[in-house]
């Protein structure tokens, strides 16, 4: 469960709630602008970044489509898991492995790589790194 699944008081339909690390933002709408480097350095900032290895946050969940920035420490790894949509992946900052369907596939900065739906995967950061997670939910 994410932030802004969690209950809480009533807010409008597609912004999320605030906590003590981030205000209420905006989820869904006809426009949704974003710093990415801003958006990451905020990740960089927050106590679960700090404290642990990684830190994620939603910019964008509406209808069918997820947006998910992801910030990862050197060795962080993202165990297996799988979408129920199509996913794509894409490399904002250092350098990612993914292992799935019995492939091994680096994703330095600027790399981009596509999976089907229910591809079981993992993600290892190879240095510090940030990807941005699109899925295309059914």
């Amino acid at each position: 469960m994410t932030i802004e699944d969690q209950p809480g008081p009533a807010r409008p339909p597609g912004e999320t709630g605030s906590s003590r690390q981030r205000p209420a933002q905006r989820l869904a709408g006809a426009t949704l602008t974003f710093d990415l480097g801003a958006e990451l350095e905020q990740l960089r900032q927050e106590e679960s970044y700090r404290a642990g290895d990684r830190n994620a946050r939603t910019l964008v969940k509406e209808g069918g489509l997820r947006i998910v920035l992801t910030a990862l420490q050197a060795g962080a790894r993202l165990r297996e898991h799988s979408a129920p949509g199509p996913i794509s992946v894409q490399t904002l900052a250092g350098r990612i492995r993914l292992h799935a369907a019995d492939e091994t596939v680096d994703l330095p900065v600027g790399g981009l790589l596509a999976l089907d739906r229910n591809v079981a995967h993992d993600v290892e950061a190879l240095e510090d790194s940030a990807f941005l997670l699109t899925i295309a939910w059914p």
